[in-house]
């Protein structure tokens, strides 16, 4: 990939781009075998109604979510429940990623970040992240009762920051954000893992 020379602001994700998660692990932590956290971990977030998502809108409560899912899923109720409050022992720093955000900063880029992501846990997850002294300006879904990929948080962002879409280039790792971002005007970029999206950040030099 080689950098568009109009490209002055990069945005990013939060999770499994500035963060990774070890969701199996804290489960497998509490007492259960792969398979058992495996199936817990798709009951929580791969949910029909997507109950997690009204959480990263910022529309219920840690604990009105934890009765959610002890209502529809009863025999889980408990360790959903211990889940949901230790979200401490969720994410893994990407300290490689975080000096790359921090070198580009230094090199002019504006540097924001775009994330869905519930009050509770994004304090809990960026509270010693040092890319948050480098961001220019911070979006999260809980902000503005908004979520990715819905085009009302894209047009969020840009009105907020004053941003121009074609000077932006955002980094995501769920398909659907990336196509919403480009629908709507925003270069986007995939991520798959640390390795590339530190192999994608050479292109700005």
């Amino acid at each position: 990939m080689t950098v568009k020379k109009q490209f002055k602001n990069i945005i990013f994700d939060v999770g499994d781009v500035l963060l990774s998660y070890r969701w199996k692990e804290m489960l497998m932590d509490y007492g259960l075998d792969e398979n058992e956290a495996q199936k817990v971990g798709e009951l929580i977030f791969d949910d029909d109604e997507k109950l997690w998502t009204f959480f990263d809108l910022g529309t219920v409560s840690e604990e009105e979510l934890i009765a959610m899912y002890a209502k529809k899923h009863p025999a889980f109720g408990e360790v959903i429940g211990w889940f949901i409050r230790h979200g401490e022992f969720m994410h893994v720093p990407r300290p490689k990623v975080w000096k790359r955000v921090h070198e580009l900063k230094q090199k002019g880029y504006g540097i924001y970040i775009l994330s869905n992501y519930s009050e509770v846990l994004f304090n809990k997850h960026t509270r010693y992240a040092d890319f948050l002294e480098d961001a220019d300006g911070i979006l999260v879904s809980y902000m503005v009762n908004k979520i990715k990929p819905d085009f009302a948080i894209y047009e969020e962002l840009l009105n907020r920051f004053s941003l121009k879409k074609e000077e932006c280039i955002f980094f995501d790792d769920r398909k659907e954000n990336v196509d919403a971002a480009n629908d709507f005007g925003i270069h986007a970029v995939r991520v798959l893992s640390q390795e590339g999206l530190l192999k994608d950040l050479e292109m700005f030099g």
